[in-house]
């Protein structure tokens, strides 16, 4: 009697073993390249850079990817995603051991719900319908990712939810507690959006609300400046004190048999200038709101299952307290040698006119790299890509 006792036992914790199935995958990707760009503004006066570039096409990276199956159809799950320099070896995300992504959740047939450093709406729902997020390199990003469609900054202590997907059409929203004593709405970060993908079809549109950004969005890692200004790109580095930044997109993509057409639009407007205070900031505009436009179009052409040809034009506009206009043009391909590793090479180019946040004549700033001297800059990049 007593051994039966034992072998049903033992039968009941193998079935509990089965049916609580659990997996963990790692996974990364290896991003190198060189880059060239003509003008660089070295203690007023333009000079060439000649320089290594790393996470081009996407940010190195590795990461831990985990389920378990709960039963019932709820699945519990976790992502630790790390950021990495691959040249020097450094963390990403200023120095934060998983700046990327870190989050944990469950999921079940109605969505997912998640808690932890996450991606905004704007990123899931219209970030990938732009050409920086495509095959035109962060480069190609629109100005100082002003939208953050190119997905520059996260968001901490996120809870976020996401849907099942209803015949293409999938929805979700994501809300930041601010965490400071007393004030409910400061640093506090909520987003929402709606996609749609189906056959040659896809659609999304995002809205994204940021307090106190220079703090809360862009100056959330460890490295970050907790008192001074962490918004370097001269097309919004002036507006550093401002007490909301506010960001509408939409996006959409059509393919044509090997040829796809895309498009995006967003309005950005960092509200409210001077409420937030800001240690040290100089060229700062502390009164009115700061507006853009920023409009999108982009082409893509599979010339062979290897060769991917593209063509991407961006127009921004300053409105409000600036009229800083940036022209911006990106021409690129991508050669596939396997599924996993690809060569590339992408050019960008972009002209600055009026006056940007900084009060002075706006100069050219593609994302990512240091300002111009002048009106124009020109960046070209070659690199490779390795997923594991």
């Amino acid at each position: 009697m007593k051994k039966s006792l034992l072998a049903l036992a033992a039968l009941g914790t193998f079935a509990g073993a089965a049916h609580a199935q659990s997996s963990v995958t790692l996974y990364g990707i290896v991003d190198a390249g060189f880059a060239y760009v003509n003008n660089v503004a070295v203690s007023g006066k333009g000079q060439k850079l000649y320089t290594t570039s790393a996470g081009n096409l996407q940010g190195d990276r590795w990461g831990l990817r985990g389920t378990e199956d709960l039963g019932g159809g709820l699945k519990a799950l976790f992502v630790l995603e790390n950021g990495f320099n691959v040249y020097s070896g450094k963390l990403g995300q200023g120095g934060d051991e998983f700046g990327r992504q870190a989050y944990v959740g469950l999921s079940s047939q109605f969505g997912t719900v998640t808690l932890g450093r996450q991606y905004d709406s704007v990123v899931d729902y219209t970030g990938a319908l732009e050409v920086g997020s495509q095959w035109g390199t962060f480069y190609g990003a629109h100005p100082g990712d002003l939208d953050n469609m190119n997905n520059s900054n996260r968001t901490n202590n996120a809870i976020k939810y996401t849907s099942a997907n209803y015949s293409g059409v999938t929805f979700g929203g994501l809300y930041s507690l601010g965490g400071v004593a007393g004030q409910f709405n400061r640093n506090q970060i909520f987003s929402g959006g709606v996609g749609y993908a189906q056959g040659p079809l896809t659609l999304g549109a995002a809205y994204l609300n940021v307090k106190n950004p220079n703090f809360s969005f862009f100056g959330n890692n460890s490295t970050s400046s907790t008192t001074g200004s962490n918004m370097s790109s001269t097309v919004y580095s002036g507006y550093a004190s401002a007490k909301t930044q506010q960001v509408i997109s939409a996006g959409g993509a059509y393919a044509f048999g090997p040829a796809t057409v895309g498009a995006t639009y967003s309005n950005t407007q960092f509200k409210d200038l001077g409420q937030t205070t800001v240690t040290g900031a100089t060229n700062q505009t502390t009164s009115g709101s700061a507006k853009f436009h920023n409009a999108e179009l982009n082409f893509k052409y599979q010339l062979t299952p290897a060769l991917l040809l593209g063509a991407a034009y961006d127009y921004t506009k300053g409105y409000g307290v600036n009229n800083a206009k940036y022209h911006q043009g990106v021409l690129g391909a991508d050669y596939f040698l396997s599924k996993r590793t690809d060569f590339y090479i992408d050019a960008i180019y972009q002209h600055a006119s009026g006056t940007d946040s900084t009060g002075k004549a706006a100069v050219a700033n593609i994302n990512g790299l240091s300002a111009s001297a002048t009106s124009n800059q020109v960046a070209a990049i070659v690199g490779i890509r390795h997923k594991f």
